[in-house]
């Protein structure tokens, strides 16, 4: 294994090496903590592109102003300002503009289509949280369980030895039995703190999408035979 000399001369593991070393050391359990973290890892990657996508950061500024468009009695202005538009506050704003304009619908049923693009958006907006909330769950527990085995062995080896015990030999096994704790503690913490912020802007872009169609059912919508405009897929 690859090794660096230190400032004073003593041979030190290479950083990769000394992950590698901790991995084996650890057992079982700081293999499956270790593939946890990937996949952790992957998630909160993966959930920052998609709420990307679906708007989160964006400000919504079009989507104000189509709101705005609306209440002045603008309705054709609002609803081509939405055009093309694929972040989800524009796409519940539009659903709920056709929806006031379909004819065939009276209000409850506008409503209840409205409520229906909603519920499919914010379960866009909340995919994956689940999973990196079970693993911020089962992380700790899997150190713990690794640490509990460690110990275990740890004291067999103590009992097999009897009175020859070292006692260097039960500190060894009781700190590489507490490593698994540790990186247990490493991943959860970090998945709590992204699983925490995710929810905050899921529940952000829920009250201002709740708000923004509220506003649209305000104003009562000009009876006209106009054709309802083609629904943008969400």
């Amino acid at each position: 294994m690859e090794s660096i000399v230190g400032e004073e001369g003593v041979l030190a593991r290479a950083p990769i090496g000394q992950a590698v070393d901790f991995i084996l050391l650890g057992g079982p359990a700081i293999w499956a903590i270790a593939a946890l973290s990937v996949v952790a890892l992957a998630l909160v990657l993966w959930k920052v592109w998609r709420l990307a996508l679906l708007g989160a950061w964006a400000g919504g500024r079009r989507a104000r102003r189509a709101v705005a468009l609306w209440a002045q009695g603008l309705e054709d202005s609002a609803v081509q300002e939405l055009q093309g538009r694929r972040t989800c506050r524009a796409v519940l704003i539009l659903a709920a503009m056709e929806a006031r304009r379909d004819l065939s619908l009276d209000d409850d049923g506008a409503r209840a289509e409205t409520q229906r693009v909603a519920r499919n958006l914010i379960a866009q907006a909340r995919s994956g949280l689940r999973p990196l909330e079970l693993i911020a769950t089962i992380a700790p527990l899997l150190g713990l369980l690794g640490t509990v085995l460690g110990m275990i062995a740890a004291f067999q080896a103590l009992q097999e030895a009897g009175s020859q015990a070292d006692p260097a030999t039960l500190a060894g096994g009781i700190w590489e039995a507490l490593l698994t704790t540790a990186a247990g503690m490493a991943v959860a913490i970090p998945a709590s703190m992204a699983l925490t912020w995710f929810e905050s802007v899921v529940d952000r872009l829920r009250l201002e999408m709740e708000d923004a169609a509220t506003r649209i059912f305000l104003r009562p919508v000009r009876q006209t035979a106009e054709p309802v405009v083609a629904r943008v897929a969400g």
